[in-house]
């Protein structure tokens, strides 16, 4: 027993060494599930503004109509876009006709009427619509929000 007591207490400081440098470098792994840390996008913080502030900060996007991928399915779509500034908002309705009513067309292109069903279906094209949008924008500025205010989807 004598013998093997200096092999058993190194084997014990070694596994507890190892356990300690485990915990160590797999913490901040573990802490980075699920946030943004890893990734080049930064959250947007919505503001709460009056009804006159909105009003001057949003863009409309009225009767958007496209056939989905499945082509028997046509929706009838209105936007609302929310922007961070005034100026935004008149240097993006420059840019709805020729860049953002061709990114949403070719988004809705790509979807079925399975995709669009329900709240998830509309939040999730509402996201995707905010995370293609925003790239195209002039430097600084941000779309903060988009909204589905009116949506029909029907079958042909």
């Amino acid at each position: 027993m004598r013998k093997m007591l200096p092999w058993l207490v190194s084997t014990l400081l070694a596994i507890t060494l190892i356990v300690i440098v485990a915990i160590i470098l797999i913490k901040p792994v573990i802490e980075g599930i699920g946030s943004d840390k890893g990734t080049d996008t930064k959250p947007v913080a919505v503001k709460k503004l009056s009804a006159e502030k909105r009003v001057e900060v949003t863009s409309e996007l009225k009767d958007f109509k496209r056939n989905l991928r499945d082509p028997e399915y046509v929706v009838l779509m209105s936007f609302a876009f929310q922007l961070d500034s005034k100026k935004t908002k008149e240097q993006f309705d420059k840019l709805l006709d020729i860049e953002i009513r061709p990114i949403i067309n070719r988004t809705i292109a790509d979807m079925s009427a399975e995709d669009l069903q329900g709240s998830e279906g509309e939040d999730m094209l509402e996201s995707k619509l905010l995370n293609l949008i925003n790239p195209i924008l002039p430097e600084g500025k941000k779309l903060i929000k988009v909204e589905i205010t009116n949506f029909i989807i029907t079958q042909i």
